[in-house]
């Protein structure tokens, strides 16, 4: 696949992240803060975050989830951390899910709770898969010449 199809690709790909509201405005400026001395930024921050969410918050809340009785302000502080790192590179629909879950918390109902949590952890492992597969293409079609990168 030549160069240009490649980047055709990659582009319609990312175009429908936000079509979907797999990712929102937050990714956009986090990829505006890639450049030539950092063109891995995006992908790093993005990398830290599913080390951090897959290696400590989705095992402690799910830990939280565990005990009787919850610990519903521990879970909250935990639940508010995976919403904060979510949410600073885009991750819409995981901040989304993680809303719902904290409201069916808030409303007492545990039991729906963790029917809701597993939908974050669809939409966190689905974002992780589309994102991989986006980065490992960008770095695939290698750096944009400042020619055809004028916008």
């Amino acid at each position: 696949m030549d160069s240009r199809s490649l980047r055709e690709q990659i582009a319609a790909m990312r175009q429908s992240f936000f079509d979907e509201e797999i990712l929102d405005a937050q990714f956009s400026q986090l990829e505006q803060l890639t450049d030539k001395d950092e063109p891995h930024f995006a992908e790093d921050v993005v990398t830290m975050y599913f080390r951090e969410s897959t290696d400590n918050l989705i095992p402690a809340i799910e830990e939280h989830m565990k005990a009787t009785p919850i610990d519903i302000p521990k879970l909250d502080r935990v639940m508010h951390k995976l919403k904060g790192s979510s949410a600073s590179i885009g991750a819409n629909k995981v901040r989304n899910e993680i809303n719902n879950t904290m409201a069916l918390l808030e409303e007492g109902n545990v039991e729906g709770a963790k029917a809701a949590f597993e939908q974050v952890l669809k939409e966190h492992e689905t974002l992780k898969g589309k994102l991989e597969t986006y980065f490992q293409q960008l770095r695939q079609a290698g750096p944009v010449d400042s020619a055809s990168s004028s916008k």
